[in-house]
């Protein structure tokens, strides 16, 4: 068993030492858009906020999009099915302001998850030559706009993705968000979006800004009709059809509440979890096994009566701590001081893992909104 635990670890550094790396120069090719000078007139840009059931977001959001200094613009606001006030809210925003445009859903069409499809029938009513892909519960400020226009224009891009401000009120959640952004950046690598050499590209719900042009070249969100993971899957997809993308991030000037509460974040991660390992049980017991060995087993075995496997402990605690560090202070607003507590919210993060791995197979999909979308339907869509 030592001899398994001294070469898991001293592969452990060595794989740490890569993903280090690899995020020091991918990072440096990371821009912040606040730094970006504004677009102060140009052609129009069509915001598509799509929206179920968000009553007590869609009023602020918007509000916060209306002041932009970039004045030509206009709104297409989808309700999707909505069994609260958010239509009515859409109603009077399109009242307030004559750029609004509301578009109401009242039915699911088959072969579409419910975002997806209303993203899409939004974009049908859009006439500018920007789409800017938005949540409900995204707030700006008001130079946002201009900042990322002037920023897409300058690099002749086809698709750009900005990373929020990801706020969090509770100190298990912001380390369970933190956790989360430190993983998805050494296991998806966005910043290699920057590199146009490179395939890998990323998505983000919040601010998803493409031409017009290149998202109806590459075939519209029928492309991805099925993926819960839409927003990364548009930016994926499109960044390997050969479209010019880029990542910035807008600490600054957007801002979203990822979830309320930890509770919230299990139930919400229940619908992207298991299409995130492409629907295979092989990825889930990878993904356990690689969390718990690299992210929790060292903390463990630090005591170990064995000196050598105590000094490779160390050895990965320090190299996952420097690159938690370095991709904590860039991606975030968060103090590193979270990765004191890396193990356990390891072990949260492996909990929600198997909780929605669980929950998927035992519902036979998953639940998103109020509206359950069969596995097979899903698997059927890759």
């Amino acid at each position: 068993m030592e001899i398994i635990l001294i070469v898991l670890f001293t592969l452990g550094i060595l794989v740490w030492l890569v993903f280090l790396f690899d995020a020091l120069i991918g990072l440096r090719h990371l821009d912040a858009l606040e730094k970006e000078p504004e677009l102060e007139t140009g052609p129009l840009l069509s915001v598509i906020v799509a929206a179920r059931n968000e009553e007590n977001q869609i009023g602020a959001s918007v509000h916060s999009q209306l002041k932009q200094t970039y004045r030509h613009i206009e709104w297409i606001l989808v309700n999707d099915r909505s069994t609260d006030d958010t239509g009515k809210l859409m109603d009077e925003l399109q009242g307030e302001d004559q750029r609004v445009k509301v578009l109401h859903i009242n039915e699911l069409p088959e072969g579409w998850l419910g975002k997806n499809h209303a993203l899409y029938k939004g974009t049908l009513q859009a006439s500018g030559k920007w789409l800017l892909f938005t949540d409900a519960d995204v707030r700006f400020e008001e130079e946002a706009f201009a900042k990322a226009l002037h920023y897409f224009e300058r690099y002749e891009l086809d698709l750009l993705t900005a990373a929020p401000n990801l706020s969090a009120n509770r100190f298990w959640l912001k380390s369970f968000v933190a956790f989360f952004l430190f993983g998805f950046s050494y296991f998806k690598r966005p910043w290699m979006a920057n590199n146009p050499n490179s395939k890998i590209g990323t998505g983000i719900g919040a601010f998803n800004l493409v031409s017009k042009e290149a998202y109806e070249s590459f075939g519209t969100h029928e492309k991805i009709k099925m993926r819960p993971d839409d927003d990364l899957q548009l930016g994926m997809k499109m960044k390997k059809a050969g479209c010019r993308q880029r990542i910035v991030t807008a600490l600054q000037l957007i801002e979203v509440e990822w979830y309320g509460s930890l509770k919230q974040a299990f139930v919400g991660l229940e619908k992207n979890t298991f299409a995130g390992l492409n629907y295979r049980i092989s990825m889930v017991f990878f993904s356990i096994f690689g969390v718990f060995i690299t992210n929790v087993l060292p903390f463990l075995t630090i005591f170990s009566t064995n000196k050598t496997i105590v000094l490779l402990s160390i050895g990965n605690i320090v190299a996952s701590g420097i690159l938690y560090v370095v991709i904590i202070k860039r991606m975030t607003l968060f103090s590193p001081a979270l990765f004191l507590v890396l193990p356990i919210t390891a072990l949260l993060f492996i909990y929600s893992i198997i909780r929605a791995s669980y929950l998927t197979f035992k519902r036979g999909g998953i639940v998103w909104r109020g509206t359950t979308y069969r596995l097979s339907e899903l698997r059927e869509k890759e």
